[in-house]
């Protein structure tokens, strides 16, 4: 399903520079981008008066844990994709660690088939890798002289405990996958044996200051290096997920080369040891929050462009379940609907800017991911679009959410840059209005908007 819209008089985030203007999608893709103005509307169209607003792409989250099949008591496609329109994003990649795990195409296949019927946003999803599983990979992303993707966005690689069975860390296994596939990998680069001994090592502590103190900076770093290594050594596209510390980062700066690319979750970029402490397990995730120097660090290389995207590791689990406290609360957290305010907050903050904004969490997911046609205002691409108030604060609170866990890490911030408007294919999928519920209004029913991602 497709629309024909005009969106007038707002504030355009084009690749290249901000006016204000016109722009129309027809059949579902950017017609017309006119600055200064002056479209007419037809009689067909839905015009939207985008006075006061900016428009932006549709945000793309390459990473997240939307849970569906096996946990939808966290989430499912429904409402995980629901929370994503409301926070400006319309495309999702989804991770492997559902139930069963996405180790087979035909788990994929399922899972496209979920997506069709209940996802309101564009979706793809990765494959999981096993030491056992290479013949699946291939089948999957197929190899690297014959690459063929079969509508999966990469392989995503465990080289560190941190969910279920999906553990890749022997050398041999890992040199199978770099050698004999294709596409992208992405790797959750944490060093196994050294985690290990380190679980060990800190097991008799339950303050939750002993997570970042056990799974450290150099248990990143190692694995960091390895992957990085054997992405060199089998000239292998590769993606090292969820960065978190200054180290990783600087290191990157001087090797990562052009097979190499990497991300950092929006909350390592907002929270330090010192929200930690005050927020509690809330704040528990994998790799874990640092410190402020890699806070710092990483904004650094955010901006000189080490870092290519921004992205959520929304990874949901209920209240209940991380009441348990620390060490036996389960990591993760939801953040898919406040990724884009939170960064366009950060923006008005004068951190960054609202194109820099663009840039990692619009075109950088693209580039990475080699996504056709989204992640940027420009005639011929698909009309995935979000209008955001920039001059409007308001504070978020639990209930203000989507998702089916009902928090969210960000309780008690005041946010700008709420999006009014999400549009997927032309298509209005979520609405605001100014002084409206936070949560504002769906707009269309499951699986009746989006569709499966095309990668190059």
């Amino acid at each position: 399903m497709t629309g024909d819209l005009l969106v007038q008089n707002a504030m355009m985030v084009l690749p290249n520079r901000i006016v204000e203007g016109d722009l129309r999608v027809s059949d579902g893709s950017i017609k017309t981008i006119a600055a200064q103005g002056g479209l007419v509307p037809e009689t067909h169209e839905l015009v939207i008066d985008g006075s006061g607003l900016h428009l932006l792409p549709g945000a793309i989250d390459p990473h997240v844990h939307f849970r569906d099949p096996g946990n939808p008591e966290k989430e499912d496609l429904e409402s995980g994709s629901r929370a994503a329109a409301a926070g400006g994003i319309t495309a999702f990649l989804d991770m492997p660690n559902t139930i069963p795990n996405a180790t087979k195409l035909t788990v994929l296949q399922d899972k496209f088939r979920r997506a069709a019927s209940k996802s309101i946003t564009h979706s793809g999803f990765f494959i999981g890798a096993t030491p056992t599983n290479l013949d699946d990979l291939i089948e999957a992303v197929g190899t690297p002289q014959k690459p063929d993707n079969a509508g999966v966005c990469g392989i995503k690689i465990f080289m560190g405990s941190s969910t279920g069975d999906l553990l890749v860390h022997e050398q041999k296994h890992l040199e199978e996958i770099f050698e004999n596939t294709g596409g992208i990998i992405a790797t959750h680069a944490e060093d196994e044996n050294r985690l290990q001994s380190r679980i060990a090592e800190f097991s008799h502590r339950s303050d939750i200051a002993a997570h970042a103190e056990c799974r450290d900076v150099e248990c990143a770093l190692l694995a960091t290096k390895r992957a990085s290594g054997l992405a060199k050594d089998y000239d292998h596209r590769l993606h090292i997920v969820h960065l978190t510390s200054g180290v990783e980062a600087d290191w990157l700066a001087s090797n990562k080369g052009n097979l190499i690319t990497t991300e950092v979750c929006v909350q390592h970029l907002t929270f330090d040891q010192s929200d930690v402490e005050e927020r509690g397990v809330r704040l528990l995730m994998n790799p874990p929050i640092r410190h402020t120097e890699d806070k710092d660090k990483l904004w650094e290389r955010l901006k000189d462009g080490t870092i290519d995207c921004v992205v959520t590791d929304h990874a949901p689990h209920t209240l209940k379940a991380k009441s348990v406290g620390y060490p036996k609360a389960p990591a993760g957290m939801p953040g898919v609907e406040t990724s884009l305010p939170l960064m366009l907050t950060h923006a008005m903050d004068g951190k960054c800017s609202v194109s820099d904004v663009v840039r990692w969490m619009c075109e950088g997911p693209t580039k990475v991911y080699n996504i056709e046609n989204k992640g940027s205002l420009i005639e011929g691409y698909d009309g995935d679009l979000t209008l955001v108030d920039l001059e409007t604060r308001r504070t978020i609170t639990d209930a203000d959410t989507w998702t089916k866990v009902g928090w969210t890490p960000y309780s008690g911030f005041e946010l700008t840059g709420l999006p009014m408007w999400t549009i997927v294919d032309g298509i209005p999928v979520h609405s605001r209005t100014k002084n409206g519920s936070f949560k504002g209004n769906p707009l269309v029913k499951p699986g009746q908007t989006g569709r499966s991602l095309r990668f190059r």
